[in-house]
């Protein structure tokens, strides 16, 4: 679900990406009876297609059209999700966390940009790999502090729970520093797995993915990767999202009001249309 709760619609998100009918070049040639048949197999084609989009749809529940749904859904969803991360363990708080949100940048800059986020969301990695370094860049700046506001609801959604097993690592991450932090969060993003595998639902690989920062696997890392040292708090930063009143993931708001990211087709924003877009925002609000 936007990944909805926002992972636009994946009809739309793969809309660029799914099979065309190819013509029969031989319509022309053959006779009614193989038009016939060439109309039957591109009949079928789009009726494959529309299968495609049906399947991915009820995976990955977004958009308007689909509140109710995905009310009802992530409804589910987060009740399954609390009773597998709830648990008696001591209730553990990352070092350089602000409550169950995560600050990256200047905490005393003067603009805010609130980034609402699941590792599992698909479209949340469209954003990454699109606008990642400017959204990053503006931070590192000054022009805006990153306030990150974390969300496991794909896990009841979609079952697994990878999502809170990435979150945990991520936690790992951040009780190093703030920099390590943010360096794992695009290591995950670089290396997200279909959404429907929960390939982020193991600790080796949390290891593994984590290798790639310089420094973060330390001793006291691999132990709270282990030994789920933060699930509580998950816990927290996930029921933190869910009565955030935010319906869908990637959401980004800029001292309270949300951006668009997405175009009209579903194409994330790129690095220069992100920074345009800050600065316009920023300048209408003068």
């Amino acid at each position: 679900m936007s990944s909805t709760k926002n992972a636009r619609p994946s009809s739309d998100r793969t809309r660029g990406d799914l099979p065309r009918p190819r013509k029969n070049e031989q319509n022309e040639q053959n006779g009614p009876n193989d038009a016939k048949g060439s109309a039957r197999v591109r009949l079928a084609e789009a009726r494959a297609v529309d299968a495609q989009r049906q399947r991915r749809r009820k995976g990955l529940v977004v958009g308007a059209a689909a509140v109710a749904v995905i009310v009802a859904g992530t409804g589910i969803g987060i009740a399954v999700q609390n009773s597998r991360t709830h648990s008696n363990a001591p209730y553990v708080v990352p070092a350089h966390a602000d409550g169950t949100t995560i600050v990256y940048g200047n905490p005393n800059a003067k603009n805010t940009l609130q980034v609402y986020e699941d590792f599992r969301c698909p479209i949340c990695d469209e954003l990454e790999k699109s606008a990642g370094p400017a959204i990053q860049a503006l931070a590192d700046n000054g022009t805006y502090k990153i306030e990150y506001h974390l969300a496991t609801f794909l896990d009841g959604n979609l079952g697994g729970n990878g999502s809170a097993v990435a979150l945990n690592a991520a936690a790992a991450a951040l009780n190093e520093s703030t920099a390590k932090f943010k360096a794992f969060h695009d290591v995950l993003y670089a290396n997200q797995p279909p959404e429907t595998t929960d390939g982020f639902n193991s600790k080796a690989e949390m290891l593994k993915l984590a290798a790639k920062v310089p420094g973060l696997v330390t001793p006291a890392f691999t132990k709270a990767v282990d030994d789920d040292t933060y699930g509580p708090w998950v816990s927290k930063v996930s029921d933190a999202f869910n009565n955030s009143g935010v319906t869908g993931t990637p959401t980004l708001k800029l001292n309270g009001k949300q951006l668009s990211v997405f175009s009209n087709s579903s194409a994330p924003v790129t690095q220069a249309q992100y920074t345009a877009l800050i600065d316009s925002t920023l300048a209408a609000a003068k």
